[in-house]
């Protein structure tokens, strides 16, 4: 049997495709998400919640108070990318440079979509007491100059205060329509962010023995560093170390005297992470050895996203009878990071990948970056029908028919 939850969901795909394609059209970077927050926040308004703006700067928190009872938190993210987009479909972005490269309009249109459907079953007297909070985060795809995301200053600001459980989804792209992938335990990598300078000192391209080469030093640097995670890494513990982004040198015929790296590692310990952060100083270490001079900062970035066992099992549950259990999907662990586990830190949480891949499956984080939109009435439902399952069986309880 259909649930019908799903079935009240697939009856607002039309309007919430429109939303999500608008979205699409007039995308916003991190911390500038005006008019997307104004558009969700009108939505909840209309629905009779109680509204904040300006949350974490740009953030909305609306609350839907339906008696007393449990606190359950449902997050989507808001910002846009800096790619441009190449897609050839006619909602592509209108604002050059700037585009929804990695689904958050799916996810803001599509909690505005279980923001509804919860609302309807308040009108119809179908839902359980408590309260339902809706988080329109800021900036999830980067950090403010203080070194925080949205997740964080939103959990700093207090949004978390009360909230007995927290849900959110990502789409993936590339993965099946309609999959799902939600594992106990953790789930996100961590990541930290890696800057490094090396200096070393200029002469001439014929002369390299009058320099010190930046340059090489840089490749020396790199190259031992990558060793941190090959050799210094227990095999079963995983991890990446990635340096995505070097400068250096100003003309071919000059021995460079300084080189910019900039990186990322991903991890899933603790213990995992202090080892890469020792072994990266290591690492680096061999070029002062030969007579460079390093600069090295590790600046922390997301902790990883870790899903409450117990809430993650009724989670995996609802999607076994909303989607059917070959819905679930396993994929081995997940090397993105997500700044969700600000917000789950502070309160049991459980975090999902909903498959969107189009028949040409495509990239996250690229300018031809799509979605099937299709999948949109199951996300809402499954979060929908899963805030009404923690209402009715609060979070700590033993699951009902267990």
């Amino acid at each position: 049997m259909t649930d019908p939850l799903l079935e009240d969901a697939r009856a607002l795909h039309d309007d919430v495709v429109r939303i999500r394609r608008d979205l699409h059209r007039h995308p916003e970077l991190s911390w500038q998400e005006i008019r997307t927050a104004g558009i969700a926040a009108r939505e909840m308004e209309a629905l009779g919640f109680q509204v904040r703006t300006g949350v974490a700067r740009t953030g909305v928190v609306a609350d839907l108070d339906h008696g007393e009872g449990p606190t359950i938190a449902l997050r989507a993210d808001m910002d846009a990318l800096p790619i441009t987009e190449a897609n050839d479909h006619d909602f592509v972005s209108e604002r050059p440079g700037v585009m929804h490269a990695c689904g958050h309009d799916l996810h803001t249109a599509g909690l505005i979509g279980v923001a509804r459907l919860l609302a309807g079953l308040r009108d119809r007297g179908d839902l359980p007491p408590g309260r339902v909070r809706f988080l329109f985060q800021p900036s999830e795809e980067s950090m403010d100059i203080e070194g925080k995301s949205g997740g964080r200053r939103m959990a700093e600001e207090g949004v978390m205060e009360g909230v007995d459980a927290i849900l959110g989804l990502h789409v993936g792209a590339h993965l099946p329509s309609g999959r799902v992938v939600l594992d106990p335990g953790p789930f996100f990598a961590g990541s930290d962010e890696i800057h490094c300078t090396i200096r070393g000192r200029s002469s001439h391209a014929a002369r390299p023995h009058d320099g010190v080469d930046a340059i090489v030093l840089a490749a020396l640097g790199i190259t031992a560093a990558q060793q941190v995670v090959a050799r210094q890494v227990p095999p079963a513990e995983t991890a990446v170390v990635t340096f995505g982004m070097i400068r250096g040198g100003t003309a071919k015929n000059i021995i460079a005297d300084e080189v910019r790296l900039e990186g990322t590692l991903r991890y899933f310990e603790p213990e995992t992470r202090e080892r890469i952060h020792a072994g990266l100083r290591r690492a680096f270490g061999t070029v002062e050895a030969m007579g460079g001079a390093v600069d090295l900062e590790i600046r922390s970035g997301y902790p990883p996203v870790v899903n409450d066992p117990p809430l993650t099992e009724r989670v995996r549950r609802v999607v076994d009878e909303v989607a059917g259990p070959e819905a679930l999907l396993e994929i081995g662990p997940i090397m993105e990071s997500e700044d969700f586990s600000f917000l789950s830190r502070e309160a049991p949480g459980a975090f999902f990948w909903l498959g969107a891949g189009l028949p040409e499956p495509r990239s996250h984080h690229h300018p031809r970056f799509d979605v099937d939109e299709g999948i949109l009435p199951l996300g809402i439902a499954l979060l929908a029908r899963s805030t009404v399952t923690l209402l009715s069986e609060p979070p700590g309880a033993p699951p009902a028919g267990r």
